[in-house]
């Protein structure tokens, strides 16, 4: 397993995480299993979220760690979310606070090592994040930060505040839904893509030492589902086949190396149940993509080059 060095940490961490959102039915052996399958492929990263299948997914991990007589806390990443409610945002200091609670609790665990802001709250008050974050890092709950979907600006209010470096953004980024790299290449264009929808984020998460995880990495625009094998992008799907050829593996696999290959390092969230697919896409750590074939890639789905 390829790994990657957190920006402003000195911690090495796996370029594959395992994304838990849809563990939520999964027995309690199942989820046993999952994890020892991920440790095989060398990923010990696990991404939870407080409002995953309504806590069902922390909650049938955390049973499978507590049950488990041969997988240990220490030798797993755990990354939690919180910050989304029925019908709105909530960054108050109140709400953070209950919210590790209850992902401590049904994770079964003392501490977190990563919390993320799920989604941008509009009316953060950045003095009650860092309230939360001195808290909770003073008590020992958590002991890195980062956020999810946020822009720049957004991240700068909360520096405003926040003492703690924030080490993670999590974006949506796959070949197709690539904005924040096509408004870098159409500059000074009236092109769709040229569009700065996002603050030019992938930029400014480099410049601040921000690492990216790449969250839906095989989605087409707009939730409409999965790319590969999909008849609306058969150029995309053609340019996939044809390296995959070269390189003997799977589109899948060749999918998840073009995110890999940018220099921003990222790491990429595979959202998978599926204990084959998830050894699929660690083996994509191991193929390099020449600059020539990552931009092939790129306007096979579509984007153009001025």
């Amino acid at each position: 397993m390829k790994t990657i060095k957190i920006l402003n940490s000195t911690m090495n961490v796996p370029a594959v995480v395992s994304g838990c959102m849809r563990f939520g039915d999964f027995s309690t052996r199942q989820m046993e299993e999952f994890i020892h399958t991920a440790l095989e492929c060398g990923i010990n990263f696990f991404d939870h979220a407080d409002i995953y299948a309504g806590g069902k997914s922390e909650e049938v991990f955390g049973s499978a760690l507590k049950e488990s007589s041969t997988i240990k806390r220490e030798d797993l990443i755990i990354q939690s979310k919180c910050g989304i409610r029925k019908g709105f945002y909530d960054f108050s200091k109140e709400y953070i606070l209950s919210s590790v609670d209850g992902i401590l609790s049904r994770l079964k665990v003392d501490y977190l090592d990563f919390l993320l802001l799920h989604r941008p709250d509009a009316l953060t008050e950045p003095e009650e994040v860092a309230a939360a974050f001195d808290e909770l890092s003073a008590k020992g709950k958590v002991r890195s930060f980062g956020v999810s979907n946020h822009n720049p600006m957004q991240i700068e209010l909360l520096k405003k505040c926040v003492k703690q470096p924030l080490v993670f953004n999590q974006l949506q980024f796959s070949i197709p839904v690539s904005n924040m790299v096509a408004q870098g290449l159409e500059v000074n264009m009236d092109s769709a893509g040229s569009a700065n929808r996002d603050g030019s984020v992938l930029d400014y998460c480099r410049l601040n030492g921000i690492t990216i995880q790449a969250w839906s990495p095989f989605q087409k625009p707009n939730w409409k589902g999965c790319f590969l094998d999909d008849n609306e992008n058969p150029e995309l799907n053609a340019a996939l086949n044809e390296l995959a050829e070269k390189y003997n593996a799977t589109k899948t696999q060749i999918a998840t190396a073009w995110i890999l290959r940018h220099p921003a390092n990222m790491q990429i969230i595979a959202g998978t149940t599926n204990k084959d697919r998830l050894k699929e896409i660690a083996g994509s750590c191991s193929i390099n993509l020449s600059r020539q074939e990552w931009y092939k890639l790129y306007l096979s789905a579509g984007h153009i080059l001025p």
